[in-house]
């Protein structure tokens, strides 16, 4: 079964950081870019990151530029996004994402999604 699993996510205070993993499960990164998307309540979902195949594109949302880095390690089968200088709007469910292209295409695998909460 090809699955995708985040975790890391959790409560954190304005400021703070935390890093996300996402985990793959019968089948291999490699040929896959990953995405990060998030939904907060009442929001649409938005794009976050997206990370190509070989890492070597990456792109960003402007809320989160300077402040979000993603990356991979195709050997462990994981993505990360490492989320630093939190603020409360980063509040929401995210998901990571799996696109058999680069960067450029809707993603056809989703994983579950994981909570983060930014408050004081």
């Amino acid at each position: 079964q090809l699955q995708l699993v985040e975790s890391g996510g959790g409560l954190v205070q304005p400021g703070g950081s935390l890093r996300l993993s996402c985990a793959a499960s019968g089948f291999t990164l490699d040929y896959y870019s990953i995405h990060w998307f998030r939904q907060a309540p009442g929001k649409e979902r938005e794009g976050v990151s997206c990370i190509t195949s070989s890492g070597s594109s990456r792109n960003y949302a402007d809320s989160v530029k300077g402040r979000f880095s993603i990356s991979r390690d195709n050997a462990k089968k994981t993505a990360y996004l490492q989320m630093n200088s939190l603020k409360p709007e980063d509040t929401a469910v995210y998901y990571c994402a799996a696109e058999a292209g680069e960067c450029g295409r809707y993603p056809e695998l989703w994983g579950q999604g994981t909570l983060v909460t930014v408050s004081s």
